[in-house]
C-alpha cells in the first residue's frame, strides 16, 4: 500500500463514521489536494484563483461546513518535531553521518520547548503508520534525512502543508526547504587533487544513484576529469550504496577490470574504508600504489591507517541549520521555502 492509499484508507474510515461531508471529499470533488482545501478555508493567499474557485464550488455543492473544533486542534502546537530516517537500523548505526545530524539537530533544539522524535521508516507497515501520523498533524514539523528519488513522503508532507526541511534534496528543482552541502564542488576538488599529484587512472565509487547527493558527487568527479582534458571512462566508475560492504565490492570490481588504477575517490568515508581493506588484501599500498580519498571527514577518516584524506562537509552544522530553518517555518507559516548550501573543504591526510 502506498503512502497516498494508506492516507485515503484512513480518511475513508473516518468519513463513513462522520455522516457529513469531509475535507477529503471536498478535495476529491474539486480535483485538488487536501492541503489546498485547507489553505482556501483558512484564507491563505498561496492558492491560485482557479483552485480557489474549484474548492468554493465543491464546498457549496457538498454543503461542507468546517469543523471548528478540528480546525482549532489542527492549528494548535504539539511542541514536537519528527526526525525521519528512512533507512535500515544497521545503516543508521554504521554511518557517522546520521549520528552527526542527530547531534546537530538536538543541539539546536536544546534551548527550545520542542521534543525531538526520532523515527525509522524501515518497512511498508511503518511507512503506512507514519503517513497516517503526519496526516493527523501530530507533530509541528518534519526533518527528513537520506531522501531517495522515489520516496513519496516529501510529496505527502507538502500536500498536507506540513512544515518540512530535507537533508539534501531530490533534484536541482526541489520545492521543499532543504539544507545541503556543495557536493559537486567537494568531489571536484578531491579528484582535481588526485590528478594534480600525478595520478592518471582515477576511479570513483558512487553512492546510490537514486539519491541526488550521489549523482552530484559523480558529476563533480566527471567535471574534474573533463577539466584535466581526460576522456570519460565508465570502466573507472563503480556504482555502490554508501555502505562499507558496498565499498569492498566496488573496489574488487574496479581492480578486476582496471588493474592499472592508481587513485580512487569514494563518495563516502564508509565506502573508502571498505575499499582500503580490499586494496590491502590485493597487496596495493596506500598511498604509494593507490591514493584514496573519501567524503564526509567523519571519525572513520581520522582513525583509518593511513588516515584518510576526505572532503569535509559540516554535518553537525547541517543538522543545526535544518532545525533552525524548520523552527522558522513553523513560526511563520507563510514564509518562502529556504534552500541552504554549505561549503565543503578538502582535508589532506596520508592516504592521498
Amino acid at each position: 500500500m502506498t503512502w497516498r492509499s494508506a492516507r485515503e484508507a484512513a480518511v475513508a474510515v473516518n468519513g463513513r463514521h462522520s455522516g457529513r461531508p469531509t475535507l477529503e471529499e471536498v478535495a476529491a470533488r474539486a480535483g485538488v489536494g487536501r492541503g489546498t482545501v485547507s489553505r482556501v478555508i483558512n484564507g491563505s493567499p498561496q492558492v491560485s484563483d482557479q483552485a480557489k474557485a474549484a474548492v468554493q464550488r465543491a464546498i457549496a455543492e457538498l454543503g461542507y461546513v468546517p469543523n471548528r473544533a478540528a480546525r482549532a486542534l489542527a492549528g494548535s502546537r504539539t511542541d514536537a518535531i519528527a526526525l525521519v530516517i528512512p533507512e535500515p537500523e544497521a545503516k543508521l548505526f554504521a554511518e557517522p553521518y546520521f549520528s552527526d545530524i542527530i547531534l546537530g539537530v538536538s543541539a539546536e533544539l536544546a534551548e527550545t520547548d520542542m521534543q525531538l522524535l526520532l523515527t525509522l521508516a524501515r518497512t511498508a507497515k511503518e511507512r503506512q503508520r507514519l503517513a497516517q501520523y503526519f496526516t493527523a498533524h501530530r507533530v509541528d514539523g518534519v526533518l527528513l534525512v537520506s531522501v531517495h528519488e522515489d520516496d513519496p513522503l516529501p510529496d505527502l508532507l507538502q500536500e498536507i502543508d506540513m512544515p518540512t526541511v530535507l537533508s539534501g534534496r531530490r533534484s536541482d528543482s526541489e520545492a521543499l526547504s532543504y539544507v545541503d552541502s556543495d557536493n559537486v564542488g567537494g568531489a571536484r576538488s578531491a579528484v582535481a587533487h588526485l590528478l594534480s599529484s600525478g595520478r592518471h587512472a582515477v576511479a570513483t565509487i558512487t553512492g546510490h544513484l537514486d539519491m541526488y547527493v550521489a549523482r552530484c558527487r559523480l558529476d563533480g568527479y566527471r567535471r574534474a576529469i573533463e577539466t584535466a582534458g581526460l576522456a570519460s571512462d565508465d570502466s573507472l566508475v563503480a556504482r555502490s550504496d554508501f555502505t562499507e560492504q558496498g565499498g569492498r565490492d566496488a573496489m574488487g570490481s574496479l581492480l578486476a577490470r582496471r588493474p592499472d588504477i592508481d587513485a580512487v575517490f569514494a563518495a563516502s568515508d564508509v565506502m573508502a574504508s571498505g575499499a582500503l581493506q580490499v586494496l590491502r588484501e590485493a597487496g596495493r599500498r596506500v598511498p604509494d600504489d593507490v591514493a584514496l580519498i573519501g567524503f564526509d571527514d567523519s571519525a572513520i577518516a581520522r582513525h583509518m591507517d593511513p588516515p584518510l584524506t576526505s572532503v569535509r562537509q559540516p554535518i553537525q552544522e547541517m543538522g543545526r541549520t535544518m532545525a533552525r530553518v524548520l523552527l522558522e517555518e513553523i513560526s511563520a507559516r507563510q514564509q518562502a521555502r529556504r534552500h541552504v548550501v554549505l561549503a565543503t573543504e578538502l582535508v589532506l591526510r596520508m592516504s592521498a
